[in-house]
Order: C-alpha cells, then sequence, then structure tokens
C-alpha cells in the first residue's frame, strides 16, 4: 500500500503531513456535464426558471463547495484557495457542460477542490429545475488537469475525454 499516501505501513487510513513539501502554485481543472430535457435545457438558458438564475446560483454553489472541500472529504486537507472559477458552456439540444479551475499556492494540490466544484456546481442545477424534470442526468465528473507540486503537471489524454 505504499503508493496510496492516505494508508499507513499499518493499513490504517491518515492524512498525509505535508510539512516537508515545499510551496508552489497549484492549478487543477475538472469538469463534468448534465443531460436533462431540451425543455429544461430551453427554460435554464432562458433565465426564466422558478428558482431564478440558475447557472448563476450554481456558479456561487461550486465556487463555495471548492472553499469547504477540507471539511467534506475526510482526509482532504483544507486549503487557502487564491482562485475558483466555475463556467458553464450550454451544448444544444439538452446539455450543460461544467468547469471548475481551483489555485493555491501551497503544498498539497486541489484536484479535490476543483472536483468537489464541478459536482456540486451540477447538483445545484439539478435541485434548481428537478421540480420540471427529475429524468436529468450527471455525468463525466473528471478530472482535466493538474499543475504544479513534486509530481508536476498531468493532463487527459483528449481521446480519452467523451
Amino acid at each position: 500500500m505504499n503508493d496510496l499516501t492516505h494508508f499507513n505501513a499499518q493499513g490504517e487510513a491518515h492524512m498525509v503531513n505535508v510539512a516537508a513539501k515545499r510551496e508552489t502554485h497549484r492549478v487543477a481543472v475538472a469538469s463534468g456535464r448534465i443531460r436533462m430535457a431540451p425543455a429544461t435545457f430551453d427554460r435554464i438558458l432562458a433565465g426564466d426558471a422558478k428558482k431564478g438564475d440558475v447557472l448563476g446560483v450554481a456558479r456561487v454553489a461550486g465556487i463555495m463547495a471548492a472553499k469547504r472541500t477540507g471539511e467534506l472529504i475526510p482526509l482532504c486537507h483544507p486549503l487557502p484557495l487564491t482562485h475558483v472559477a466555475i463556467d458553464f458552456i450550454p451544448e444544444p439540444p439538452n446539455t450543460i457542460h461544467c468547469t471548475a479551475r481551483a489555485e493555491t499556492v501551497g503544498r498539497t494540490g486541489v484536484e479535490m477542490e476543483a472536483l468537489t466544484a464541478a459536482s456540486v456546481a451540477l447538483l445545484t442545477i439539478y435541485d434548481m429545475v428537478k421540480a420540471i424534470d427529475r429524468g436529468m442526468t450527471i455525468e463525466a465528473v473528471q478530472l482535466e488537469e493538474k499543475h504544479g507540486g513534486k509530481s508536476g503537471s498531468w493532463q487527459r489524454a483528449s481521446a480519452a475525454h467523451p
């Protein structure tokens, strides 16, 4: 289990000690999408959903979620984020693609913050319009890229991206 950093030599879960790591600028980008009925998609884009600006609320929810990731994921370090951005790209006729970018200057990466931000932003879209479309599907939440730290940069191969 040596390559699984959240387990000690005895196989017990623990929080990784990052004290000896040097601080670097760290960036992670995650994405996901939500599919829905075309009529739901049209209402979201028109801005006339009963609960208000769906994408605006989802953007704020994603940012707030990134900031609270250390409280949600048991062994995740709480991080002082320097930037979080949530972007939505409508993909007619029925899909909204979400991209979440998280940044910090620190000793551990922000992959979990980016993934949490994307997930919660998509869940918020679901929550905001579930009264008219309970059949929505959230899918393909995944890390797209990360930069910084000892392991350097990683980027998802475009062929693997659905």
